[in-house]
């Protein structure tokens, strides 16, 4: 099986999520990335969000939330995403950058605009009471 390993920041706020959607893509996705050599989870997650959003997570506060996997979007079939879930305070205000061309709030009603492995988190968030 082919594994694509990646880290998301959960990110919640008045039963909301925020979503984030690259330039040239189709859909929205929870902020994240891959490790980069020698990178734990934590590095790579505040490394990331920092790139993505242009704000700083205290990695002090990071909370596992849970593992999620599914067919990748995009890729050929049997190609999974294995997304390794946190949440976090940060400090900063949230903004656009890097490869980022949109921020949003979204609904678990919204979660026909993601990608698989998120609508698993999503229905996860909403089973917990998270996501309205």
């Amino acid at each position: 099986m082919n594994l694509i390993d990646k880290l998301a920041w959960i990110e919640i706020k008045d039963n909301r999520i925020l979503l984030t959607r690259s330039y040239g893509k189709d859909k929205y996705y929870i902020p994240g990335g891959k490790r980069e050599l020698g990178e734990t989870d934590e590095q790579a997650l505040i490394r990331e969000i920092s790139e993505e959003l242009s704000v700083t997570i205290d990695e002090s506060t990071l909370k596992f939330i849970g593992i999620f996997k599914a067919q990748a979007h995009g890729q050929p079939e049997g190609v999974f995403v294995k997304m390794t879930c946190y949440s976090g305070d940060y400090i900063g205000g949230l903004q656009a950058s890097s490869e980022i061309e949109a921020i949003r709030w979204f609904a678990y009603s919204d979660k026909d605009q993601v990608v698989g492995v998120d609508k698993l988190i999503f229905d996860h968030l909403h089973q917990s009471e998270l996501l309205a």
